[in-house]
């Protein structure tokens, strides 16, 4: 019981389930992608991916100075249901916004308008 306790804990925050709903549809991101979809600071965004990281919901990926994450490949039977839970609840047209603000910010990426400078701990 208290393993699912600490899995739902992680989902109860609506930042964190922003996050991993985003995860779910987009794949893998960068935490610079959540600071500008997000509208937070690079601290925040990267202590929320870390309690989804232990919570055992997500992976991450360094690459230089930045961190990547993405949904976790080897989901045990409660992840796993979570996870189908949290994609059919949380639908892309409810989460239509933020992958409107994702994808504006893919495109400034894409023409050198990259991740700030400073890096992602």
């Amino acid at each position: 019981m208290r393993n699912l306790a600490r899995i739902l804990k992680a989902l109860a925050d609506e930042t964190r389930l922003a996050m991993f709903a985003l995860l779910l549809h987009e794949g893998e991101m960068c935490v610079c992608d959540f600071v500008q979809v997000l509208g937070t600071t690079q601290s925040k965004a990267s202590r929320h991916l870390r309690y989804l990281y232990n919570a055992g919901l997500i992976e991450d990926r360094r690459e230089a100075v930045w961190v990547h994450y993405r949904v976790a490949e080897d989901l045990d039977s409660d992840r796993a249901a979570l996870l189908e839970l949290v994609r059919t609840l949380v639908t892309p047209e409810r989460i239509r916004g933020l992958r409107e603000r994702l994808a504006a910010w893919r495109d400034d990426k894409s023409r050198g308008k990259g991740c700030a400078a400073e890096p992602m701990v």
